[in-house]
Parts: structure tokens; sequence; C-alpha cells
């Protein structure tokens, strides 16, 4: 594993080696495999790797396979394979679902997975783990090879990757490169005290117009699909002479569109990108000088790689400027200054016991050449992912694949797998090509084309946001204003409009939780208010109107103090709590605390929640004093707790379609005709339901819970918090009505029921009336 900082060299330190080691070999074929997480660092790979075969004098060849490639030249690619092949987990998949796919990898010599912090703990990275296991037994001798940046938990990640008998023999190669990071934020002309998400930045855009003119180039990171397509809009409002010179980059827009600014930037024939997590990861922009993150990063790792993408090259400083999108993002931003000066870096938790990836897995050994189950047995039992697995939970992964469980053997639709002689194979070629159009992990909502009437396609959108468009209505994307004509055979035809008011794509999946590590650094900085003016940050000194707010009307909590707030306005009472943990912890302590009130008292809540505390909405009042004590708080029976509430059995049902899916359970569609979204999501609550009655031990079923308590709740750091809050001094507090700090809460539910506009006008009543 090579650890070290962005623009280091860590591509050719891989890439040399490979090509001299090799250079002697006189049989064509595959010779190196380069796992990339996103198709925009394949281009950049695959221009180092011929600038380095060039200056060598060698004639290999290296292409690039992803979604992107056309059939045509995957079909040459497997007749006639490059000595490098640049690709994603997901195609290494497809070509193992290929008859013949073993003589294709039969010559490999090194598999090289860069970024491996991005697919480590996904089931993207399992995907990588399952591929590694069957390639190990195809070309032995192979070297294995993981690029990352900096995560908490390294060593672990390189087991993940290695597998148990490889990890072995591993080496750690560490960068002692110390990357300087200049961390500056851009600050308000005035601080609301009565914040809301979202608000702040837009009123700041005319501070980051100067910052794009003066640098060479900049790259505007921005968390969401949805707000990149607003402040592109909005930067071009304020400052119409960049039109021409400012693009924007995410992963919906068509692929050549990418491309283009891709390599804009590379020739600095434009000056500014608004971008997503889309350029986050190591393309080798050099001229770019400067990186602005608009909102809260969530986490310490993805804010320094972000940082990363300027100065990138060998002992050149990285400066990034931090917008706040509200006031109170001012304090993560003085904490994620100090989180980057003492290197506190995230961990990451890998996934383990992933049944829905390793059936998908199987099937696609089943639908090539088949596989004989001692032989795969052993080589999934030796990946970190499955190394728990048992003899009796195997023999349940076949048995399901030929009947369809105990539950489902009634239904031929679920019977794929057939057994000959011992091997298990797919016969039915309807089954494989549903199976070939189905492979990979990721399991966003399904997708429709965007095209003009003329035919061009310009991207694609969610399909839940187009289902709400009738025909004229307008939206933004890719920086155009287009109106909406009709849906035909899942793309959605639009023509440009002049009209300058619309709606903006919104993509799930959008909101990212807080990172531990940020927490704990967030509380310290919210302890600094008691300090004396030359020990607090300059983000803190800013934030004193705020703070002396809600210190008037409540409190500001210290470190070792959890902070309880309940009052009383018209929408009933209000009962916030503030463990600074993020979303996710919120919503599972939610859940836990409002099902722990409801079994001593008969009643209902309404549960919200952000990133520093979570509400519970009541139309009745409670004795807050006697409720609310550290007994309420404990850690006993936990997932029974969570478990036993409507709230966590709706996020399990959630949680089941996507691993319904990527098992195979329920089938997504072919190209143009895709299923809709909603009916996946029945087809798969009725499955989640059969399961729950007639199967409660169906391994699918129970990943879903795990799945639930690990990832979406946080399980273990919600046991963490539970025992931070119940080692803390309680602060309750009985507000006239809101205060600062529970303002923002009280908004974001607010805007779940109300339009911008209508949101605005009411936002904008309440702060006058909590200022009196």
């Amino acid at each position: 594993m090579i650890n070290a900082p962005t623009g280091s060299g860590k591509t050719y330190s891989m890439l040399i080696p490979i090509l001299l080691n090799h250079r002697h070999l006189k049989r064509k074929g595959l010779k190196a495999i380069w796992v990339s997480p996103i198709r925009a660092l394949t281009k950049e790979i695959k221009n180092a790797a011929e600038r380095a075969i060039e200056g060598l004098g060698m004639d290999w060849r290296v292409e690039i396979r992803s979604g992107d490639t056309t059939t045509t030249n995957r079909a040459k690619q497997l007749s006639n394979p490059p000595e490098i092949l640049i690709t994603t987990p997901e195609s290494i998949h497809v070509i193992m679902a290929t008859k013949g796919y073993h003589r294709f990898f039969k010559q490999l010599k090194a598999v090289v997975v860069d970024e491996w912090h991005e697919l480590f703990g996904s089931k993207r990275g399992v995907q990588v783990e399952f591929a590694l296991s069957r390639l190990k037994t195809l070309a032995p001798g192979l070297r294995i090879w993981g690029i990352s940046a900096t995560i908490g938990n390294m060593e672990e990640s390189m087991q993940v990757l290695l597998g148990a008998q490889m990890a072995q023999k591993a080496k750690l190669i560490r960068s002692n490169i110390q990357k300087e990071i200049q961390v500056e934020t851009i600050k308000p002309n005035e601080i609301e005290r009565f914040p809301w998400a979202g608000h702040l930045g837009i009123k700041m855009i005319d501070k980051l117009i100067p910052i794009i003119k003066e640098s060479r180039s900049t790259l505007i990171f921005i968390n969401t699909r949805a707000l990149c397509e607003i402040w592109y809009q909005k930067i071009l409002e304020v400052a119409p002479e960049l039109a021409g010179i400012i693009a924007m980059h995410h992963g919906s827009i068509a692929k050549n569109l990418r491309e283009w600014v891709e390599d804009a930037l590379h020739t600095e024939t434009i000056k500014a990108v608004c971008c997503t997590s889309s350029l986050d990861l190591g393309v080798d922009f050099r001229p770019v000088e400067t990186i602005v993150q608009i909102g809260s990063p969530k986490g310490v790792a993805r804010f320094m790689q972000r940082a990363g993408r300027s100065g990138h090259s060998p002992g050149a400083v990285s400066k990034i400027f931090f917008l706040p999108t509200h006031s109170l993002e001012l304090v993560e931003a003085a904490a994620l200054r100090k989180a980057v000066q003492i290197g506190e870096v995230e961990s990451k938790i890998p996934y383990i016991r992933s049944f829905d990836v390793l059936i998908q897995y199987l099937t696609t050994l089943a639908v090539s050449e088949g596989f004989y189950p001692d032989q795969i047995f052993e080589e999934i039992k030796s990946t970190f992912c499955m190394q728990s697995i048992s003899k009796e939970e195997w023999q349940w992964v076949l048995s399901f694949m030929v009947y369809g469980g105990s539950s489902l053997e009634a239904y031929d639709e679920y019977k794929k797998v057939e057994i000959e002689a011992g091997r298990y194979v797919v016969r039915d070629r309807k089954i494989a090509r549903r199976h070939r159009m189905s492979i990979g992990t990721i399991t966003s909502s399904a997708m429709l084309s965007i095209k003009f009437m003329s035919g061009k396609k310009i991207g694609s959108v969610e399909e839940w946001f187009a289902s709400q468009l009738e025909p004229g209505d307008v939206f933004f994307f890719s920086g155009r204003n287009l109106q909406f004509v009709r849906i035909k055979d899942m793309t959605m035809i639009v023509k440009k409009t002049t009209k300058k008011t619309g709606r903006v794509p919104s993509f799930m999946g959008g909101r990212m939780p807080l990172s531990s590590n940020l927490s704990e650094i967030l509380r310290q900085e919210f302890t600094s208010f008691y300090n004396s003016p030359s020990q607090q940050q300059k983000e803190i000194l800013l934030l004193s109107p705020l703070f002396l707010k809600q210190q008037e009307m409540s409190f500001v909590p210290r470190q070792n103090e959890f902070l309880v707030e309940y009052f009383q306005d018209k929408e009933g009472y209000h009962l916030i709590m503030y463990p600074f943990e993020g979303r996710y912890v919120h919503e599972g302590l939610g859940v836990l605390i409002a099902k722990r009130i409801g079994d001593k008292i008969p009643i209902s809540f309404t549960i919200a929640m952000n990133d520093y505390g979570v509400e519970l909405l009541s139309d009745q009042q409670i004795d807050i004093k006697s409720i609310m004590t550290k007994d309420l708080f404990h850690g006993n029976d936990l997932q029974m707790h969570i478990q036993g509430s409507i709230n966590a059995a709706e996020m399990a049902r959630r949680q089941f379609r996507d691993i319904s899916r990527i098992s195979g359970l329920i089938f997504q569609g072919f190209p143009g005709a895709a299923k809709k979204d909603r009916h996946l999501q029945a087809s798969s609550q009725l499955l989640f339901d059969v399961f729950a009655q007639y199967e409660p031990d169906n391994l699918l079923y129970m990943q879903t819970f795990d799945e639930v308590m690990t990832f979406q709740l946080e399980e273990v750091r919600m046991r963490r918090t539970l025992e931070r809050i119940t080692n803390s001094d309680f602060i309750v507090s009985t507000p006239e009505k809101a205060t600062p700090f529970a303002f923002p809460i009280v908004v974001d539910r607010l805007r779940q029921r109300s339009s911008t506009e209508q949101l605005e006008d009411r936002i904008a009543k309440m702060q006058m009336l909590l200022e009196k």
C-alpha cells in the first residue's frame, strides 16, 4: 500500500516498476489492471501511462474500459487485450460474466487499486475483494498494490484489500512529505443570530467573485449536484463576464461535456469550475491554483482531499477557502483548520458479510463458465468481507441461488442457477442478460436521460424528480434553462427557454453526515467560547453575537455538558437535544429516545435532526425535568429498542430495496424500459414482509438490520455517544422560544413542507419575532 499526499508522484511510482519489471515479456496480452473508482480519473492515468511507455521506448497498449466504453471496443479488448487496462470494479465483474474470461486474465502480473480510500468502506470495495480473490487463482504470483490517501485505519484498509493470506506479506509505504494546507474562511459581513442552512452562502457570492478573478483557475466544490447547478447560475447572474470561462462538472452531466471541462482545465482555457465529488480524486490539474469549499464538507479527509487539488506538485502549498452557508458553519471552519493542523483523519468501517454482493458475484461466475462450490468457497473465505462465513451459511447461499430460499421456492423466477455435474451454471439466456445489465452495487434512483428535441443528450436526472414536472415547467441543468416537453422511453425531452425562474434538480442522498472526528473537534470549538479572546480562533470571535444570544436565551454547552431545550410555540412542544454527533447518529438517537419516552407515557413525536441536534415535536406537554434523566440514555437493549420503532422498520425497508437490487431479487429493467422506482420499492417491500413473516433467518433479511445499525444509524458511534452523554452534566433549559441553536433544526423540518419562496418569507417572519 502506498500512502502519500496528493501530487507527490504516486501514479508513476507504480507505473514505472510495472513497465520495467515486465518489458522483457514478448507475449502479447494483459499484464496490468489499474482499478479506478471514477471515470474522470481514467483518462489522466492513461495519459500518464502512455507518456511512460513512450519514454521507455516500449510498444505496450493502454486502454480504458468503463461504462462509457462502446460495445465494439469492449469486444475488441476481449479478443485482443491491451497490456494495461484501466477500469472500474464493475467492469472487472462484467468481464468475469463473459465466457472465456479466464484466458483474458491468465497473463496478468499486477493489479493496482487507485484511490483505495474511496472504495474501502463501500460495497464497491467488496466487489474489488471478490474480484481479487478470483484473479489470485487465475494468475498465480499476482502482485496487488493499493494507492490511498491517509485514513485513520490505514493498516486495516490494507488487510481488507489484500485478504488474509497476502496481508501477512503486506508492506505499507508511507511518504514523509508533509503537505502544507492553508485554510481561509470567507467571512460574512454580519452574523445571523438565527441561522438556517443554505441561506448565507448565496448572500456571500460577491466575496467569491474576486477570488475567482484573481486566481489562474479555481475549483468550487459543492456537496450536491442540485446546489452545484444553483451556484453556477448565481455566479453568472452576478458576474456575466465569466460566461464562457466558467463551467460545471458533476456525475449527471454527459460524458463528452465532462471530458471537455477536464481538458479545458488542463489547457487553462476556463477559469473556474463548479463541481461535486466528481473532481475529488486524483485528476492532475496542475494549473488549478485555488480551491473553494462551499458549505461543510462534513469530514476532515474529504476536506484535505479537495484542498490537495490545488498546489498539485511536491512542495507546493495547497490553499482552500471555506465559504459557510449558515453562521454555525463558521464553527466547522475553525474545527477543520484545527483538524488539518493536528492530522486528525477519519477511519472507515469495512463491510463484512455482504451476502447481497456475494450472491451477485456468484451469479456472475455462473453466467460465464459456472463454478465449483468447494473451490470458490475457499477463495471467498480468504477475503476480509467473508472470512467469518460458515459452511451452513455457504450452503444457504447456494440453495438460495438454486431454489430461491424456503419462502420463494414455489416461484420459478427466483430459481436462477442450475447444477450440472457439481458445477453451478446459469443456462437461461434471459436470466443471464438481466444479470449482466444489473452488475454493480451503486443503487441510486432510476435515471432518465435528458435530450433536446434534436436528439442531443446533455445528461441525466433521477426519475423521482422528473415525475414531479408538468409539460411546460422550467428547470436548470448543466448551466442551461430548460423547458420540460415530455417523457418518452426513459428520456426527458426538453427545449431551451429564456425564462429565468424554475426548479433545480435535486438528487437523493445529497445529505452527508458529520464525521465523528470532526464532531469531536467541533465540540471543542464550542467550548472555546468560554476562553479568553486571545485563545479563540477568529471564526469563534466572529460568532460572538450568536453565542451571546444563545447564552442569553438558553445555554452554550461545554465539552462535558449535554444541553436539552424544551419550549412551546403554536406548532407544539419542542424537545431538542444537542449531542453534536451528525445527522445519522441523531436519527437513531431520536428514534431511541422517542420510543423510551413513549414506553413511559402515551405520546407520539415528529422527529427532525441536523448535524448538531435532534428535535422531538409533540402536541402533548411532558414534565421535562422528571423525564430527561440519564437513565433515558443507557446503552442496554439498543438494537431491540431501535428495531422496535416504526422509523427503524421504515429505514430497514428502504435499505432492503438496495440489498434486493444488488442480490438480483428485483430487476431494475433493461435500458430504455427501466422499471419505475416506486414499483421497485413495492416489490422489495413485499419481499421484505414475506421474509419477516415466513423466513426471518433469511441472510439477506438479517443483513438489512445489520446495515441499518452499522452504517445508517452508526451503532458503534451511537453507543459511544450514549456513554458520553451519561457521563456528562445535564443542562435542561426551558427558553421561551426557539434559540439560535434550535432554529436551523426547526427550519430543516419546515423545508420538507414548503416551497423555497414560502419558506424564505416564513423564516424572515420567524427571525423578526425571535429577535424581539
